[in-house]
């Protein structure tokens, strides 16, 4: 399983024109699923995703401009969106291969549990449609961008 982060001032996903979830400061989160991911790699992405550091310190001048505080202490948003190319191997040619990722059924289940568990971890959570062809609008903060992997 795959995620990159980016952290953002705000970010939003529109289907049909149609708002399906958005965040103020926070993480953007694009998530991949691959053939061997499971709900209990779902369960571990999440909580690395919420507890990563990668947001400044601004109220501790011994710390100031460091790296030292998770989405959760800054009461930021979380806006999930799945993302399968995230899987896709690019190492040979120049025409990327989603063998590796998950089948578009058991994704969407495994995605939908990864959600639903997130909203157990997290008060601020939000998430982008499976399946639909999504327009993500962000305001990236930094930019500060983090690939996360769990096996």
């Amino acid at each position: 399983m795959r995620a990159l982060i980016q952290r953002v001032n705000r970010a939003s996903v529109t289907v049909d024109e149609s708002c399906v979830g958005s965040i103020d400061q926070g993480i953007l989160a694009y998530i991949g699923l691959g053939h061997d991911d499971s709900l209990e790699n779902a369960q571990r992405m999440i909580d690395k995703i919420l507890t990563y550091r990668i947001f400044e310190n601004e109220s501790d001048p011994a710390k100031y401009g460091k790296l030292d505080l998770n989405v959760q202490q800054v009461a930021g948003g979380l806006l999930l969106v799945p993302q399968f190319t995230l899987m896709a191997k690019t190492d040979k040619g120049r025409r990327p291969d989603f063998g590796p990722a998950m089948t578009p059924d058991a994704a969407q289940v495994l995605f939908e549990q990864l959600v639903a568990y997130a909203d157990t971890q997290y008060a601020k959570v939000a998430n982008g449609q499976f399946g639909a062809n999504m327009q993500v609008e962000s305001v990236n903060d930094g930019p500060l961008n983090f690939l996360l992997e769990v096996s």
